[in-house]
């Protein structure tokens, strides 16, 4: 990998624990800020250079969210970063262990990934030197304490990197905002303080994004959501007319409700694009009389027609309804994922670069477009109404679009 440049921030970051900086004595480093601003492989070049320098068979962790995004986010990029820096680095995959050696010096890091709660469980018992984490907003409050309470080792540091969330999140309230009282060295990143970035991909960033997401992850902001969740959908422009010509591919992704809506809609692939050409929305409350799950089954074989469907995707606690479409044997279904903010940011992305469409004929999932509003209070959760259609579009993006992830990662040998 070739560097042109560093900016004056991520030369911070890189030298930061090195002697004679002003930040030395500091007990760690906190970087926020926006995405594309080089913050994580700054940090973890720095990370891994602070502790080959100053420590020899001591162990320390990387984490992230999960041991797969470690890998993908972090890990594959540094490993040839580390072998053109001379380092020799064997890759114990199942273990997942790096050791890294320089001469004769060896440290063991683990990858560690904090999902959920269950997650702090994982790091218990290991003595650390050292501890990154690669999105620290995204993991849960107890893994991250738990890790931190595992740096025992004199001269041990705790290193974190993330994109900013909501102003009350954990994070922001706990270690933010207390990087005085906690003795850590803060720095704030926007996509400007990288030079790799050309001016046409900053331009592409910042269309890409709007609202509290442009905030965020262009501004580099803790802010709070609020308003409309897609408001650039009141545009005329986002809705299209079904493309004429065949579809190369169809999927269904459902949300399921007794007494709330139902909402299937049908995607069809044409041209690379996604577009929702038609759709299945049912409310008791509209209608007058409920559905049972097989008058909803019905409704999802009226909507698929004769097309060859390759995935029905479903909401993950509409257990009853999935054992049905198995029962019928017709359809192969997927319990959707179901992670809300990550899914709107997905489908907000899908959107504005037009990996997906909405059809002028999918007449309520537009309506809840112009409806689906954030709730007050500052955290990162829409007002449960209006969400059906909104749902079904989430599942679709997050679990068909985004969800597969067939990466190839690359180990670097040694040298």
């Amino acid at each position: 990998m070739k560097f042109r440049t560093f900016s004056e921030k991520q030369l911070k970051l890189l030298r930061w624990w090195c002697d004679g900086s002003e930040s030395s004595d500091c007990d760690g480093i906190i970087c926020d800020g926006a995405v594309r601003s080089g913050k994580t492989l700054c940090m973890s070049v720095s990370f891994i250079s602070w502790a080959m320098l100053n420590f020899e068979g001591g162990s320390f962790a990387i984490c992230g969210k999960t041991i797969r995004s470690v890998k993908r986010n972090l890990v594959v990029p540094l490993l040839n970063v580390l072998a053109d820096l001379g380092f020799e680095v064997r890759d114990r995959l199942s273990s997942n262990i790096l050791e890294v050696q320089t001469g004769s010096r060896k440290n063991i890091f683990y990858l560690f990934g904090g999902r959920d709660e269950s997650s702090a469980a994982l790091i218990q018992g290991i003595t650390l030197c050292g501890v990154l984490f690669d999105e620290a907003a995204l993991m849960p409050r107890s893994f991250v304490e738990q890790a931190v309470a595992r740096c025992s080792v004199e001269g041990s540091k705790l290193w974190f990197n993330c994109n900013p969330e909501y102003p009350q999140h954990w994070f922001c309230t706990e270690w933010v905002k207390k990087v005085r009282e906690k003795n850590l060295f803060y720095i704030h990143f926007t996509m400007e303080d990288n030079p790799s970035l050309s001016k046409a991909m900053l331009r592409r960033y910042q269309k890409l994004y709007s609202g509290s997401f442009y905030q965020r992850y262009v501004l580099g902001k803790w802010t709070a959501s609020e308003g409309l969740v897609y408001p650039f959908m009141s545009d005329e422009k986002m809705l299209y007319d079904e493309p004429k010509g065949g579809f190369d591919d169809f999927v269904i992704s459902c949300d399921y409700g007794t007494v709330n809506p139902s909402s299937f809609g049908l995607w069809g692939l044409c041209g690379g694009i996604w577009y929702r050409i038609n759709e299945y929305y049912y409310s008791s409350r509209r209608e007058g009389s409920s559905r049972t799950d097989e008058e909803h089954y019905k409704g999802l074989c009226e909507l698929a027609g004769e097309r060859k469907i390759s995935e029905v995707i479903v909401d993950p606690s509409a257990a009853s309804f999935i054992e049905v479409i198995k029962r019928h044997g017709r359809f192969r279904v997927t319990a959707a994922k179901n992670n809300v903010t990550d899914g709107i940011r997905q489908v907000s992305s899908a959107l504005k670069q037009g990996d997906i469409r909405i059809c002028r004929c999918c007449i309520d999932c537009i309506r809840e477009f112009g409806m689906y509003r954030w709730e007050s209070g500052g955290r990162d959760v829409p007002l449960k109404e209006n969400d059906h259609a909104m749902d079904d579009v989430r599942y679709f993006v997050a679990t068909y679009l985004n969800g597969y992830d067939d990466s190839i990662y690359a180990l670097a040998s040694s040298r």
